[in-house]
């Protein structure tokens, strides 16, 4: 799916329109473009600090979140790489703990362009390369590189000896790319194994870890799965790690939802079964309420949107999309509204399923309001709305916005009952422009 990148920086621009009129305008998987295009301005990714590669459906870039949180706060640096980007995107490249510069970030794009412009490579492929040339170039002690798309064949995979490989939480999700079956799903998650490498992993049901430990015992790698090698359990308002080596003991995540706190414990895993960083347990757990995430059950703060509720509404977004993502997004939602009710406003990209999405909201949504995704191929909001109703959901009204749509809530619900709850879900593409709209950008 085209990510139809902008930038306000007339520089960074013009790459940008370079690549779209170099590259081939959609996501291609295969090893063969990265290979060359990294060849061709000096291998940048074999001159990385050490490396934690992460892949998974749902809770990667709450991982990664995770993972710079103890890295910085055992008083190193880390680089990030992360996708798709919300608002700016200068938010896919983070050198040694600040998003790059424009400036930068448009001398990098136009360097790897000129030198491998005729390769046709993704956007996504240059993107990556471009990443890893800022992160080789400028000092830090870790870097975290979140996987784009499944793993064996995305363009990140091509990292030779990561200190440590993570699989977040599986599920359904780009099946044109990866396969429909979630069996075949993990073995291309899996992919990212590396010989030596631990892959830690969240438990999965038997036939996905079994898929798992085939592929990783191909590529010799160890697999250290949640209920074995390690595990966690929530006590109160703590979160218990325990593996071979001890216990370690944390704050819950500041990070919304009952399904942070495995992103937590896989953090935690990670750092604590690789050898080439010292983080403490003081660090792992300053982790816990340090890490931020946009877009993942974030309440959004005071601004032009917040504005638009009554006196006391709260603004929840979320980028889920899936029906994986529904399941952890809906429990969440339903620990926060705390007798609130509950309003959704929904857009989706078209190749998404969005009954799968609806379902686990069906017994918790007042309304729902379908609004369209700027940009891109998405569901008509008239048939969201009429999914939703299939449901059972209430929903009898679509709009162009999210500006409209929350004004048309407030509207509908005067001044009468408790102040609501609403919640903007269905895309990453969306989030964004939601961030846009409230003047709340990812820093």
């Amino acid at each position: 799916m085209p990510d139809h990148a902008t930038s306000s920086h007339p520089a960074v621009q013009r790459q940008l329109d370079r690549l779209w009129a170099l590259g081939p305008g959609a996501d291609i998987l295969g090893l063969g473009r990265i290979t060359a295009l990294l060849d061709r301005i000096g291998n940048p990714h074999l001159a990385l600090p050490p490396v934690l590669h992460v892949a998974g459906t749902n809770g990667k870039g709450s991982t990664c979140a995770f993972l710079r949180a103890a890295i910085e706060a055992a008083g190193l640096t880390a680089h990030v790489y992360s996708s798709p980007h919300l608002v700016r995107f200068n938010e896919r490249i983070r050198l040694a703990g600040n998003l790059i510069d424009d400036d930068a970030l448009a001398t990098l794009l136009e360097e790897v362009l000129d030198a491998g412009g005729d390769i046709g490579a993704s956007f996504f492929e240059v993107t990556t390369a471009a990443a890893f040339l800022a992160f080789a170039r400028t000092p830090a002690d870790a870097c975290i590189v979140e996987v784009g798309l499944g793993g064996r064949l995305d363009a990140t995979n091509v990292i030779p000896a990561p200190a440590a490989c993570a699989i977040a939480q599986l599920g359904i999700d780009h099946q044109a790319f990866l396969g429909d079956t979630a069996e075949i799903i993990a073995g291309e998650k899996a992919g990212i194994a590396k010989p030596g490498v631990p892959l830690v992993t969240m438990a999965y049901s038997a036939s996905v870890t079994e898929r798992i430990a085939e592929v990783a015992g191909a590529a010799d790698a160890p697999v250290l799965t949640c209920g074995h090698a390690w595990d966690y359990q929530v006590a109160s308002d703590r979160l218990l790690y325990r593996d071979a080596n001890g216990t370690v003991e944390t704050p819950l995540p500041a990070l919304a939802g009952p399904h942070q706190p495995g992103n937590l414990a896989l953090a935690l895993a990670a750092l604590r079964h690789q050898q080439r960083l010292a983080i403490p347990s003081a660090a792992l757990a300053a982790a816990a309420t340090a890490a931020r995430w946009p877009a993942r059950m974030q309440r959004l703060s005071p601004g032009p949107l917040l504005d638009l509720l009554p006196p006391g509404g709260q603004l929840w977004l979320d980028g889920g999309h899936n029906e994986a993502a529904a399941h952890s997004v809906s429990a969440a939602l339903e620990q926060v509204a705390q007798g609130r009710d509950i309003h959704l406003v929904l857009g989706m990209l078209a190749n998404k399923d969005a009954a799968g999405l609806l379902a686990p909201f069906a017994p918790l949504a007042a309304s729902l309001t379908a609004i369209p995704v700027p940009g891109h191929a998405h569901h008509a909001p008239a048939d969201l709305a009429q999914a939703a109703r299939r449901l059972g959901i209430p929903a009898t009204a679509t709009a162009q916005n999210p500006e409209s749509a929350l004004r048309r809530i407030a509207a509908a619900l005067g001044s009468n009952g408790s102040p609501p709850l609403i919640l903007i879900l269905g895309s990453l593409y969306l989030a964004g422009e939601v961030l846009r709209a409230n003047d709340e950008l990812p820093d």
